[in-house]
């Protein structure tokens, strides 16, 4: 098993850096294409097009993985609230209409 990985890991090291350097082209093709003409911006280049790609990873994240936070976050008040009893659910509802103005006691209209 070891030497299979051995002998695999510059495989996946050349598809990693290819996969890379085809996403930096992308992206520049695609900025120089539309930006210039639209908006009178300047072309990018190839290195420049990586640089976006990674700003535009850090910012917003994507490309899969494990799950989003914010899926994790509904996961674990999902779990919570089937653990409460009905009164502390009430209560936590009446705290957020308190709070934000959210959820069903009263039925005030926010549009007085």
């Amino acid at each position: 098993m070891r030497r299979l990985w051995i002998l695999l890991s510059p495989l996946i090291l050349v598809v990693f850096v290819a996969f890379i350097a085809v996403g930096g082209v992308i992206v520049q093709l695609l900025w120089n294409w539309l930006l210039p003409p639209l908006f009178g911006w300047p072309q990018v280049t190839f290195w420049q097009a990586l640089g976006l790609l990674a700003l535009c990873r850090i910012l917003f994240g994507g490309w899969g993985g494990r799950g989003s936070r914010r899926s994790s976050l509904r996961r674990r008040v999902a779990e919570r609230c089937e653990q409460m009893t009905p009164e502390q659910r009430d209560r936590v509802r009446q705290k957020l209409h308190d709070r934000f103005g959210l959820g069903p006691p009263g039925t005030e209209s926010h549009d007085q």
